[in-house]
């Protein structure tokens, strides 16, 4: 099994007939997917998604792939395939056309409707190419095949890719639930046909692949949310992603069967179920969806709200509920039903949304206490059939952390594939496929991109580590005003802390360190203001640490006497 190597060189020309593919995001974390394809002098990018922040990151909205390896190819660029519509597959597009406008954008009807509506808030007109399961497309010298596969979104697509060098499989995001909601199957019958002609790279969705057996079929939900809709006392209040069609479509049919009414909230939640509605794919029974100001006339037993906000987003519209911020008030007898996964690192902020729901009297039903939630991807025993329908002669996981990589790998050589076959990739890893066998050869840049309000790539790992140590240590600024001709202190320095432990008398220890600081310098002839700046914050950095165990943020300022 080829292991990525903190040592690589990097990337050289691409051999000639050679396809190279590229993860710049998806790799080693849950979120902002994009694999770029090269071949014969053109780039097919399939997916371009975002990644939401953690704990670490503060003030950050979003996470990009990071653009500087295409940046200068933009023109190469011969489309973007889009799977499926979800944030982390679909997030990052906006910021891609911000560098080229006119690249064309691939994908199904929902899919496509979902791009649109978000470009429209950027002010972007695509191009767009739309297509079904079946389609084949020649874009540039790559021959695309997309396969219908089934996920936890509709109109989610595999996508083969037919290059001189050989074969590439996608799946994409899937599991392969048999009685799926819209009766739409992961077509496995198209995965042998294209077994048969030959996959000569598989890559394959990992985010299951340490959970064994089968994953469970959407419609083994209707009983726990029918019960909800049944037993509830008063209010039901349903939190689920904004795209999650299939599960909406699930507790809008037990509401209308239990004589309530619906209303969405939150912005994401209502113009995303608005397009699944106008586009068929969500059918909403004639009178069942009201408006909010509708449902101040109902009864609290036949109101039923759906909303944004099962991952304790702090934005979203039930973190702000818990945090009594809405002008919905959660109460004593109303039914809070997550329907969603926790996403791996934000179980912390889930639980204080459940608490806070909890403590104003909120019944809140979720995945930990009730069958609520079925995830949206292929579990073990579902990618070893896969791997054995397709017989794929080289194997790459993509989509999960490290520990989904590995166990997706494993399970390809359980079922045969060479282990020299199996190349494990992280972000920036670049694979080559030449003469038919898949090696890593080198990397390209691959760095998180941070979002933070209108500016992109403004906030560094640096700054963020500020803001961390701001957070956790505190800030002090220390205001020294120095006589020019002898460099002492004319007068004792201020001190201005925030977030650090002080009273009036913290900081009287640290004025003789200054002086002798000070002191130091003249007698080595430091004259200049900010020289001098950088002697005193490390000096009281010093001291704070000795004496204090604690690292703030030093700012210091002198003034000229």
């Amino acid at each position: 099994m080829s292991h990525p190597h903190p040592e690589l060189k990097a990337a050289t020309p691409l051999p000639e007939g050679g396809l190279r593919v590229t993860a710049l995001g998806g790799l080693g974390e849950i979120g902002r997917n994009m694999t770029v394809f090269e071949h014969a002098g053109k780039l097919l990018i399939v997916d371009c998604g975002v990644l939401f922040p953690e704990e670490n990151q503060p003030g950050v909205d979003v996470i990009l792939p990071d653009f500087t390896s295409i940046r200068d190819r933009l023109d190469d660029i011969v489309a973007v395939v889009l799977t499926h519509g979800h944030e982390d597959h679909i997030g990052g597009v906006p910021y891609l056309l911000r560098e080229r406008a006119d690249i064309p954008l691939v994908g199904s009807k929902l899919t496509l409707a979902f791009i649109e509506a978000k470009l429209k808030e950027h002010g972007i007109r695509p191009r767009t190419v739309r297509v079904r399961e079946g389609d084949r497309r020649g874009f540039g010298p790559f021959d695309c095949e997309f396969v219908a596969v089934n996920h936890s979104i509709p109109d989610s697509l595999a996508v083969a890719l037919r290059t001189g060098a050989g074969l590439v499989l996608h799946t994409g995001d899937f599991k392969m639930d048999q009685f799926p909601l819209d009766d739409r199957i992961t077509d496995l019958r198209a995965f042998a046909r294209l077994g048969e002609e030959g996959v000569d790279l598989f890559l394959t969705d990992s985010t299951n692949a340490e959970v064994p057996g089968f994953t469970t079929s959407e419609r083994e939900l209707n009983p726990a949310i029918e019960q909800v809709m049944r037993t509830a006392p008063r209010r039901v209040i349903v939190s689920s992603f904004a795209s999650h069609v299939h599960r909406i479509q699930q507790v809008l049919d037990a509401a209308h069967a239990h004589g309530r009414k619906v209303a969405f909230v939150g912005r994401s939640m209502v113009r995303n179920m608005g397009i699944a509605r106008d586009l068929g794919y969500l059918k909403v029974p004639r009178g069942l969806v009201v408006t909010t100001k509708e449902l101040e006339k109902l009864p609290d037993h036949r109101i039923t709200l759906v909303c944004t906000g099962s991952q304790g987003e702090p934005m979203a519209a039930l973190s702000r509920m818990a945090n009594r911020d809405h002008a919905i008030r959660i109460g004593k007898g109303d039914t809070v039903l997550l329907a969603s996964s926790l996403i791996p690192g934000n179980e912390n902020a889930i639980y204080r949304v459940i608490n806070g729901l909890t403590r104003w009297g909120a019944n809140v039903v979720h995945k930990g206490n009730a069958k609520v939630h079925v995830s949206g991807h292929a579990s073990a025993g579902e990618l070893v059939y896969c791997y054995n329908i397709v017989r794929p002669r080289n194997v790459m996981p993509v989509h999960g952390e490290f520990r989904h990589l590995r166990a997706n790998a494993d399970l390809a050589i359980r079922t045969g594939v060479d282990p020299d076959r199996v190349v494990i990739a992280e972000d920036g890893v670049v694979v080559d496929l030449v003469d038919g066998r898949a090696s890593i050869t080198g990397k390209v840049p691959a760095g998180n991109v941070y979002v933070d309000g209108m500016e992109v790539g403004g906030a560094t790992e640096a700054s963020l580590k500020d803001r961390v140590t701001l957070a956790e240590e505190g800030v002090v600024t220390v205001v020294a005003i120095v006589d020019a001709d002898t460099g002492a202190l004319a007068e004792t320095p201020d001190f201005l802390a925030r977030g650090f432990v002080h009273d009036e008398t913290t900081f009287e220890p640290v004025i003789p360190v200054i002086e002798k600081t000070l002191a130091n310098a003249a007698q080595e002839g430091v004259g200049d203001a900010h020289q001098l700046e950088q002697l005193i914050a490390r000096a009281v950095a010093n001291w704070a640490f000795r004496t204090h165990r604690r690292k703030p943020l030093i700012i210091p300022v002198i003034i000229d006497a």
